[in-house]
């Protein structure tokens, strides 16, 4: 009888977000897949959690999900987790969901943290629907997104990086409008978490006069 695999979400700042559930299914399993052994081991660390770590990142993916699958077919129960957040959701993840409904797999996925709700929820912009993005491309085709996301009526929900904040900013301005509403959410449940609401152009005036630390959730709608 095939095994489990669990996705399972680890905090994305504070350390007490973790749930009872994440805990116990962790102490349980047979091994967890990770992102980052030291990053990971902080976290199992904190929790008294000891069971073998092995990573699964972007860069291994491809090569390591057969292996997983094989385990799994063999009795192995096993989670998966990353360095914050909700596997698959702008980390690695999919595909071994892929490969695991393509196999049959028992697959259960815990609720739990996630950067995106949060900042969504106090943004004061419409949520009853919204597009959530990710990461917008780095280079190839990003034009080409923005211009398909500034036709969008819903409210779209964006990650980005401290370092590409401005630019992805200024990008958002010359596509969506100079007027359209937008939130910016840093460090979300981290001691400096901190929300800035307002237009896109009030936005750019804001991040341009600090350093922003921390990912960052991004939140725009031109329609309102």
């Amino acid at each position: 009888m095939s095994g489990i695999l669990y996705f399972v979400p680890t905090p994305v700042g504070n350390l007490e977000d973790m749930t009872f559930r994440a805990v116990k299914v962790l102490k349980e399993v047979d091994y967890i897949l990770c992102e980052d052994t030291r990053t990971s081991g902080i976290l199992l660390k904190h929790y008294e959690i000891s069971k073998p770590l092995k990573s699964y990142h972007l860069h291994n993916e491809h090569q390591a999900t057969e292996k997983v699958i094989n385990d799994l077919k063999s009795g192995q129960n096993i989670a998966i987790i990353t360095d914050a957040g909700t596997p698959g959701i702008s980390d690695p993840g999919y595909l071994l969901a892929k490969a695991g409904a393509d196999h049959q797999i028992e697959m259960i996925c815990l609720p739990g943290a996630t950067a995106l709700i949060p900042a969504l929820v106090v943004s004061g912009l419409p949520n009853n629907e919204f597009l959530f993005a990710g990461f917008l491309p780095q280079k190839k085709g990003r034009q080409t997104k923005l211009k398909q996301l500034a036709e969008e009526k819903k409210t779209i929900v964006l990650y980005e990086s401290p370092h590409k904040i401005n630019t992805t900013l200024e990008q958002i301005k010359e596509f969506f409008g100079e007027e359209t509403k937008a939130s910016l959410s840093r460090e979300i449940s981290k001691k400096f978490e901190e929300t800035k609401r307002g237009t896109i152009s009030e936005l750019i005036e804001f991040s341009k006069s600090k350093t922003l630390k921390g990912e960052i959730v991004l939140i725009v709608n031109n329609s309102i």
